[in-house]
């Protein structure tokens, strides 16, 4: 069957290019709303205040306790003795008491067999890059070297676990981090100057 409807007249001939006209157009109108600008308007409200020409103000009674004026300074007054000419006054003479390269010393000469030496005993640090016995907890004794080392690595946990409180203000924050520590172990097998440091 022929369709009997003009073809000028036809509606659906030029849709694409409405839809296109159409899209552009509401798509530079929402651009412009987007773009669009509004400043607010400040409102200056100005007001005439009538101020009274007698205005009293009271002021406050305020006792202002001085304190008592310093002391005089105490004028110290320097004795001077009036010597005449006709007495003579002995200047004392400093002698210098270096002494140059080419003088010799020879009041106060020391033997050797008269000066007494006091045997010292000195304390060696010793700085070990391997530890030929390791220390060993109470309880990990008699075990071999893995066994030993998983002991010690228990029982430290348990001590640090035990003797050691973590700051409740880093365990809200969830601060980590790492504290090194180095020590000196004394002849007597005390730590001693420990250092810490931490993040």
């Amino acid at each position: 069957m022929k369709s009997k409807k003009n073809p000028n007249l036809e509606i659906s001939r030029n849709s694409g290019i409405y839809f296109a006209i159409g899209l552009n157009l509401m798509l530079l109108l929402s651009w412009q709303a987007l773009e669009y600008k509004t400043y607010e308007k400040d409102v200056v409200a100005l007001e005439i205040m009538e101020v009274e020409s007698t205005f009293e103000e009271e002021i406050p009674i305020v006792n202002v306790n001085m304190p008592p004026p310093p002391p005089p300074p105490v004028s110290i007054q320097e004795s001077i003795q009036i010597v005449e000419d006709v007495e003579e006054i002995q200047e004392t003479v400093i002698e210098s008491t270096e002494t140059g390269q080419d003088d010799a010393i020879e009041e106060y000469v020391v033997e050797v067999s008269d000066v007494n030496v006091e045997e010292v005993d000195e304390d060696v640090e010793v700085a070990f890059a391997v530890i030929e016995v390791v220390p060993v907890f109470p309880g990990c004794e008699g075990l071999n070297k893995e066994a030993t080392k998983e002991c010690f690595q228990n029982k430290m946990k348990e001590h640090v676990v035990k003797n050691f409180r973590y700051p409740q203000s880093a365990l809200d924050l969830g601060i980590q981090g790492r504290v090194s520590v180095l020590f000196v172990v004394d002849s007597n097998g005390y730590t001693t100057k420990i250092r810490s440091r931490g993040p």
